[in-house]
């Protein structure tokens, strides 16, 4: 079945109803990489995933993977590597960074490549303050991280990285348990993955999540960076913020 097109002049998507179940979730190929455009797809449970050469794809797969802040299960193992205070965490404090070794990461992995067009595409969008970066730093070293884009009460995972067992488990308790603080109450992981699942995350159908989404994405959205000093999960669980 051939892929619909849209044109970069083009606003809005086809409805994600009509998304090919082989391979799962493809909705529709082309237009571009604009903010607006990004902001408009996740707003409706969408994300561009293709990799270098191909158009660009975009994508809404059934069922969805996602995380609620409340259920979120860190084992014992995990637990004891926050306690011993090896790392340091903070927000948005190089996401540049951040998304280039999450590029570098998945190139050399069976995954979709982080194009050049996405890097710089999400790159804006931090600068605009919809983007979000979470870093994990030791001895003044980043040694994993992840980024997202947050709209109302939901963040959108987009990759994470490690150099160091784990630091990307941590990035994620880190940001999940603050997100639960500032009352996110949805973390889009997109794609079945068992590593996230053992983290609490369950698979939803699509029609569920496209409904949550109406109820937390309208409204009131905190675009600008994430102020380390508002920080408050380090009070009751541990973590070592680190300061500019």
């Amino acid at each position: 079945m051939p892929i619909p097109w849209i044109e970069s002049d083009q606003a809005g998507f086809p409805p994600v109803e009509q998304a090919l179940t082989d391979p799962d979730g493809l909705l529709v190929a082309g237009g571009d990489l604009k903010t607006s455009r990004l902001l408009d797809a996740y707003r409706n449970g969408i994300f561009p995933w293709y990799e270098q050469g191909q158009p660009i794809l975009w994508w809404s797969p059934d069922p969805r993977l996602v995380l609620r802040p409340s259920q979120l299960k860190v084992s014992r193992s995990l637990g004891k590597l926050i306690r011993r205070g090896n790392y340091q965490f903070s927000f948005d404090q190089n996401f540049p960074a951040v998304i280039r070794h999450c590029a570098e990461h998945r190139s050399d992995s069976t995954g979709t490549w982080i194009t050049d067009e996405m890097e710089a595409a999400y790159t804006e969008m931090y600068r605009r303050g919809f983007a979000h970066s979470v870093e994990v730093w030791s001895q003044a070293r980043l040694v994993g991280g992840l980024y997202g884009i947050a709209l109302g009460r939901v963040f959108f995972g987009e990759s994470m990285f490690r150099l160091q067992d784990n630091t990307s488990k941590l990035a994620l308790v880190f940001l999940v348990k603050q997100l639960q603080l500032w009352d996110y109450e949805l973390i889009d992981c997109q794609i079945s993955s068992d590593h996230l699942k053992n983290l609490g995350a369950q698979e939803i159908s699509r029609p569920e999540f496209v409904r949550q989404l109406a109820q937390l994405t309208p409204g009131a959205v905190s675009a600008g960076a994430w102020d380390n000093n508002q920080i408050t999960v380090a009070e009751n669980d541990e973590f070592q913020i680190k300061n500019h």
